[in-house]
């Protein structure tokens, strides 16, 4: 298939959708671009050309943190980064403590706050855990449940401590029974834990003391409180540098409230700032989707922030417990080789060398926490009636899906790979298990992946991975605490992040089928963690690959998108349009153009079925510039709604990866209310400004996870270095029956796809999988 030449339609020329004004950038367009700023949008004025913060590059780190940071005062006084900055968190609105709300009006915890009860119950357990593990971190023994026994019996019998025959007497645990199929439980709620309770005035206040003493602004008492405990005022005096943990401050930053606190006494090599910007890295790799990084990785960073001993600053940090070292680290640290390395003989000096990694403890237990969880139930026996679960594979709507069922009667743990078409084959799988009697459900990313998921499986058995977490949707939870499931089916398992999927493997009982699918190809998680490439990557459980093809131009597209080739396509419907455009106040006005007129007339989509995607916030073709422009065509207004008006489409992020699409309905002393497409969403009055945003245009990892009858993917000249071929395929892939590609990048486009693979990220999942679980035979 030859490449698409820029301009040139797939089959339909440009006229037949966009009508052309080939004279200059209309006036109209410029002025909706300026108007940026001014639009009562909650991201405020300015045009700061930050890029996608959620682009390729920064691995699923969703930009635009500085909407919810505080703004800082005074000569290095901590405050938010510029627009653009890679490195911060938060296109779906750093400051989300996730608590949401839903738009039932009940007197109940929100949806959010739930999980994020649900949360913190998961990381405790993984504290406790972790206080259980004591000494050196030494290689191998980052390990826990299965794992960690099997290595204690090798090491015994090492030692000659045990016979090696001694462990093949003993009888495995006996492990929970599955759930009996026959008498399914009743579907339940589990009421939501409370929320952490907030910091106390007199913790406050004494935050805000020593803030100030340092030339902080004291707005960022809350923020210090929230990640340092009701004793961070003592800890700030003892530490200055402490105030890293604080999402949004930089080292620059944090290092002029540590002189103004010290005085004399701070320095480039004190071993409290050498820790402290340990920490600060890995913290900023994690909104990168790193889980750990490789030892030199953390070493260049420290000496790019003027450490003088990189080498014991690392030291100094893994003896304090700051961070974990993996495989051989700990004799890694050494600077100088012993008389046994130097004398050692030349074979065992070509042996491969061992990757050495860092991590923080959090990310570092859900990766181990998830392991086990994910090898509990690859292992479990599961139920097998192999007549009734035949039956069901026979009546299954495509071979695929029969596969996929006859996969899933006999094992625990199944993954499952294909484009949208295969979202009916993992569907299928919930239908067959329901009617065999067993209790099954189905969860999506999005809330409209839910909605599409209801339609294939029904209303009562689709969630979101969110509310079925928090309880708030669901069959509620055993007398174990475990989710009342025997099937569970996660679509968009690429938007799993590591501590997500660790909270949901923990809820599943023992015997639970559980089946991890979705298209390789998208976006990955905004979080930390790549949760599915890993489970594929380690090949130890049952895999099957859809082989139903997505119908139509658009499938032929994007499949071959994922292929690495651009081609040309045959679109007699004008599924697939090239609008080209010669720079950013062009692609703004095209894309107006198309959403209120020429779609509509020539395609028959309306404006509100229509959505734009862009690479980035900033820029003048970025989201803000184009929903400024969109707002102005398709709903003029005062903003009278902290900056929204009634019928405004707008995206709220609900937490961070996660995003709602709606449309303004009211305001009233609780909040905003929404309509998401037919589900009341209520946004607190507290929200509005740091999580709500205009919606006609977002970018593709605010998309992930949703689709619509009509795409207009915007890609202005500055937008080349953004692009890569997830990010192409996750953004072509949003439309279900027309695309239109605002295209002025030129060779760039065919270039990313074929070129420009994701970002990698640096994780811990595929080794620790392999270790728990044997490989399969091939079949």
């Amino acid at each position: 298939m030859t490449a698409l030449p820029p301009g040139t339609a797939p089959g339909t020329p440009a006229e037949g959708v966009a009508d052309a004004e080939d004279a200059g950038v209309p006036e109209v367009a410029e002025a909706t671009v300026e108007a940026d700023g001014a639009a009562d949008t909650p991201e405020g004025a300015g045009g700061a050309e930050d890029r996608d913060g959620d682009s390729a590059e920064d691995g699923g780190a969703h930009g635009d943190a500085d909407e919810a940071r505080p703004s800082a005062e005074g000569a290095g006084s901590p405050a938010p980064a510029a627009e653009g900055d890679e490195s911060e968190a938060g296109d779906e609105g750093e400051a989300g403590d996730g608590a949401a709300a839903t738009g039932d009006g009940a007197a109940e915890l929100s949806e959010a706050q739930a999980e994020l009860a649900a949360q913190r119950e998961l990381r405790a357990r993984i504290e406790a855990r972790k206080a259980e593990k004591e000494g050196p971190v030494a290689a191998g023994t980052k390990l826990s449940g299965q794992a960690a026994d099997l290595l204690a019996a090798v090491r015994a019998v090492e030692s000659g401590e045990k016979p090696g025959a001694s462990f093949f007497a003993s009888a495995p645990a006996p492990r929970r029974p599955a759930p009996v199929p026959a008498a399914p439980a009743p579907v339940r709620t589990q009421a939501p834990q409370p929320a952490r309770v907030a910091a106390g005035p007199e913790a406050l206040a004494a935050v805000r003391a020593v803030l100030s003493g340092g030339g902080a602004p004291d707005s960022l008492a809350p923020q210090v409180t929230d990640a340092l405990g009701e004793q961070a005022a003592d800890v700030l005096r003892t530490d200055p540098w402490q105030l890293l943990a604080v999402p949004g401050v930089r080292p620059e930053q944090a290092d002029g409230f540590a002189r103004a606190l010290l005085g004399a006494e701070c320095g480039p090599d004190d071993p409290r700032r050498a820790a402290a910007l340990v920490a600060w890295t890995l913290e900023r790799a994690s909104v990168q989707g790193h889980t750990a990084l490789p030892i030199a990785a953390v070493k260049a960073a420290l000496a790019e922030r003027s450490v003088p001993d990189v080498d014991e600053a690392v030291r100094h940090a893994v003896a304090e417990g700051v961070v974990l070292v993996f495989e051989d680290g700990v004799a890694a640290l050494d600077a100088e080789p012993d008389d046994a390395e130097e004398d050692a003989p030349e074979e065992e000096e070509e042996a491969a060398p061992v990757e050495v990694l860092l991590g923080l403890d959090r990310y570092a237990l859900a990766e181990e926490s998830l392991a086990d969880g994910l090898a509990r139930l690859a292992n479990a026996p599961v139920k097998d009636d192999g007549s009734d679960w035949a039956q069901a594979a026979a009546a299954a709507p495509s071979p695929s899906a029969a596969e996929l069922i006859r996969a899933v009667a006999g094992n625990g743990l199944v993954t499952h790979s294909g484009g949208e078409a295969a979202r009916a084959e993992s569907a299928a799988v919930v239908s067959a298990a329901h009617g065999l009697g067993l209790r099954a459900a189905a969860a999506a990313h999005t809330r409209d992946g839910r909605r599409r998921l209801a339609g294939a499986v029904g209303a009562e058995r689709a969630f979101t991975v969110a509310a079925l977490l928090s309880g708030a949707e669901g069959p509620g939870r055993d007398e174990d605490g475990a989710l009342a499931l025997d099937v569970l089916v996660v679509q968009d398992a690429p938007q799993l992040d590591v501590e997500g999927a660790a909270m949901l493997v923990e809820s599943l009982p023992d015997g639970c089928r559980l089946v991890l699918g979705g298209d390789p190809e998208v976006l990955g998680s905004a979080g930390a963690g790549r949760v599915f490439a890993d489970v594929l990557a380690a090949r130890a459980v049952p895999h099957v690959a859809s082989r139903t093809p997505d119908p139509g131009p658009l499938g032929e597209l994007v499949s071959g998108i994922g292929a690495g080739e651009l081609g040309q396509v045959e679109a007699p419907g004008k599924e697939v349009v090239i609008v080209p455009v010669r720079d950013a106040g062009e692609a703004v006005h095209r894309c107006v153009q198309l959403v209120a007129d020429s779609v509509p007339r020539a395609i028959g989509v309306p404006p509100e079925q229509t959505q734009v995607i862009t690479v980035g916030h900033g820029g003048s073709a970025g989201t803000r510039a184009l929903n400024a422009a969109l707002k102005q065509r398709l709903n003029p207004g005062p903003g009278r709604f902290a900056g929204f008006d009634p019928g405004d489409r707008v995206a709220y992020a609900e937490a961070p990866g996660r995003t709602s699409v709606g449309v303004v309905g009211s305001a009233g002393p609780d909040g905003l209310h929404l309509d998401c497409g037919g589900e009341p969403l209520l946004v607190p009055k507290e929200r509005v400004e740091s999580a709500l945003r205009h919606g006609w245009a977002l970018t593709a990892h605010q998309a992930a996870g949703m689709r619509w009858p009509a795409v207009a993917a915007v890609l202005p000249g500055d937008a080349a270095q953004g692009l890569s071929r997830s990010w192409v395929y996750t953004a072509f892939g949003r439309a279900e029956r027309h695309l239109s590609v605002v295209h002025g990048v030129d060779q760039a486009l065919p270039r990313a796809v074929a070129e420009v693979p994701a970002p990698a990220r640096t994780t811990r999942l595929t080794p620790l999988l392999t270790a728990l679980l044997s490989t399969p035979e091939a079949e």
